[in-house]
Order: structure tokens, then sequence, then C-alpha cells
């Protein structure tokens, strides 16, 4: 079994998002997966969609993008960990879907609907802001779970799908990130 941990956080280290990570990736392979673990700020990923990328067929796909694509195609767990940016997700973060969860191989349109490629996988998305949850939720809607749920992992086929927000990271003390972490891993261990 393997499972793809991506991180997009902009410091280099010690950010709760990389607390976050760092506890993904043990969790997962204390349960038996080959875990790779995306960091995207630390390889410098380029989130630049171009037009000529954009044409290639699948069978044109090659280089770095074909093995971010091959990441995704191999692994069985997902997991994403973020800041909320504005209710989105960092542009550096938005890049890698656009460019690596690309249609032909994760999904395809056909006359019939969307093909589901992804199937029978699990996908968890572990998100931190400052807005505080009932704000985020009854004001803003929390469009990242709109995002992650009903667009991302619903068109790719991945319904075994978790999210937790954790907020206000900016006002919690060092006692509730721990006690974030330790939500964190239980559902890691319990989907695992």
């Amino acid at each position: 079994m393997k499972a793809l941990v991506v991180l997009a956080h902009q410091k280099t280290e010690g950010s709760f998002c990389h607390a976050l990570a760092d506890l993904s990736v043990k969790t997962l392979a204390s349960a038996g997966y080959d875990v790779t673990l995306k960091d995207l700020y630390a390889e410098k990923f380029d989130p630049i969609l171009t037009q000529e990328e954009l044409e290639l067929t699948p069978e044109q796909v090659t280089g770095s993008i074909r093995a971010e694509i091959d990441q995704i195609m191999s692994a069985d767990f997902y997991v994403v960990i973020h800041p909320n940016w504005w209710g989105m997700p960092p542009a550096i973060l938005k890049g890698w879907i656009d460019r690596a969860i690309r249609q032909g191989f994760c999904y395809a349109f056909t006359a019939d609907g969307p093909v589901r490629k992804l199937e029978g996988r699990k996908g968890v998305v572990f998100t931190t802001g400052n807005t505080p949850q009932d704000i985020e939720v009854n004001v803003n809607g929390d469009p990242l779970e709109n995002l992650w749920k009903n667009i991302v992992f619903k068109t790719v086929g991945v319904d075994d799908f978790k999210r937790i927000n954790f907020a206000s990271v900016i006002m919690s003390t060092p006692q509730q990130r721990a006690e974030w972490l330790d939500q964190a891993k239980d559902l890691l261990e319990k989907m695992a």
C-alpha cells in the first residue's frame, strides 16, 4: 500500500502544517504504508500550467509532471495539508492540482459523464486557518470543504474522504495544538 502526503506551507520548517505532515508520514508508515512526502515549497514546484502543457495528450506528458501523476496514480491514500488563504489553498497547491491531478489520468470526460479513475482510495485533508471555525462555516460557507470533497476528490472517485480544519492557529496554545495532533492521528489511524 502506498500513501502520498502533499504539504503546501511556505515556511521551510516549524509550522503546524509541518507538524501535521510529520505526524501523517509517521502514522501511515506505522500502519504499513510506503509513504511519499511532497513538500511543494521545499521542492520549488512550478505551479504554472502553460497552454503548451495543457494541450499535451496523456501519451505526450513526460518528465517531472509525469512523475507527479505516476505518484498520484500509484497511491492508495492521499493526505493534503495546507493553510487556508482567502478560502483557497496556496497558489503552489492549486498549480499542483492543475498540473498533476490531470484529465486523462485521474479522471476523464465522456459522452456519458465523467470517468472517476481513483475509485476505492482514501483521502484526508488537513487545513489550518486563523478564522474561527464557526465563521468559516456559517459566514464563508466552508469553501475548502466544498473544494476538496465535492470538486477535487469526488471528481476523481475518492469518496472515502475526511477533512479537519484546525483554527484559529494564531490564537492556539501549545496544549491546543497537541490536542489537534492527537485528533489528526486518530483520524489517520481509523482510516488507514
